[in-house]
């Protein structure tokens, strides 16, 4: 008897743990899908203690001195010139459809991915079983994207169970979730599919028309460094990335920034912790934009300064040709 207890609770762990069928069915009404298509989808699917672990431990919470050296990393900016380099053709056509830097766009590819060579050993579909319905904490945002897996799977003809990605369901070279996957992956070298796994024009045309969808503003600032003075910080950092302050709030505080934008610009006051204390930061609409991909601030200044780092080494290079004038990267 105690060996086939133990049989039992390790196959609940694994495979077939039940989501209720109210739940399910009150899903398929909010997602538009097919009841049927979600309860094939749930048998398939396994819960993983793995992802329940890794999700425990996110990089996010790690400080900024501890965070920022995972990512901004001398062969990260070598292996994100290479990719400008080997991809400037499509990152030039993808500055002019959609207003986005190249900078931006390779460096969103190689903060998630590695540019492309890391992009998820997990089981979508396993994982986002897991978070959306034993992980209450997100359970909401995870259970939609379970179903828009399912709706993506149908759309794009592909088998759930193959599919691999990130442990929180992200996948491609951009690491999309599947309703960013659905809503902002665009053909864009017009071969008559959507492939941000194996299809390089494709994963550049849809970080760009992510960021274009979500306003970006080309040539505008995304981060300054403030000089705080006497300024009461404590009262002047809020929560969430939402942006709730303008910028002569700030200002009126003794805020100091080297060029001051117009006293109604919408602004966040950030504060990154360096071993020896924090320094801070003046955020404008553009990193807001960023912290659309991943809600971090630690993310977004993450991918700015990488950005800044590979422009910089791109810019060192012999240009074979002259780009347009106004569409030039230009230190934003």
């Amino acid at each position: 008897m105690k060996i086939c207890w133990l049989a039992l609770c390790l196959f609940s762990l694994t495979a077939g743990a039940s989501v209720s069928p109210e739940r399910l069915a009150e899903l398929a009404s909010q997602q538009q899908v097919p009841l049927a298509a979600l309860q094939d989808a749930t048998a398939k699917a396994q819960l993983r203690q793995e992802i329940l672990d890794t999700i425990a431990r996110p990089w996010e919470a790690k400080p900024w001195h501890r965070y920022r050296p995972l990512f901004v990393t001398p062969e990260r900016i070598r292996d994100g010139l290479a990719f400008w380099q080997r991809h400037a053709a499509l990152l030039t056509q993808a500055e002019q459809a959609y207003r986005v830097p190249a900078s931006v766009i390779v460096a969103i590819i190689g903060i998630e991915t590695f540019y492309g060579r890391q992009m998820g050993r997990h089981s979508v579909l396993d994982s986002l079983y897991t978070l959306g319905f034993h992980y209450p904490e997100r359970s909401d945002f995870f259970a939609k994207e379970f179903a828009q897996l399912v709706l993506l799977a149908r759309e794009e003809k592909w088998p759930l169970t193959s599919l691999k990605g990130s442990y929180a369901g992200a996948m491609g070279m951009g690491q999309f979730m599947p309703s960013s996957y659905r809503h902002y992956a665009v053909d864009f070298d017009g071969d008559g599919k959507r492939d941000l796994f194996a299809n390089p024009a494709d994963a550049i045309g849809s970080v760009a028309n992510y960021f274009a969808e979500h306003k970006w503003r080309w040539g505008e600032p995304v981060v300054e460094p403030a000089l705080i003075g006497l300024a009461p910080v404590s009262t002047l950092l809020t929560l969430g990335p939402e942006f709730s302050q303008q910028w002569q709030e700030l200002a009126a505080a003794g805020i100091e920034l080297a060029a001051p934008p117009a006293p109604d610009t919408p602004v966040k006051l950030l504060a990154l912790e360096q071993a020896d204390g924090p320094e801070y930061w003046v955020a404008r609409h553009n990193f807001y934009v960023i912290t659309r991909y991943n809600r971090s601030p630690l993310y977004a200044m993450a991918v700015h300064q990488l950005s800044q780092a590979i422009q910089d080494a791109y810019a060192l290079q012999p240009q074979t040709s002259s780009p347009q004038p106004d569409l030039v990267a230009g230190r934003l």
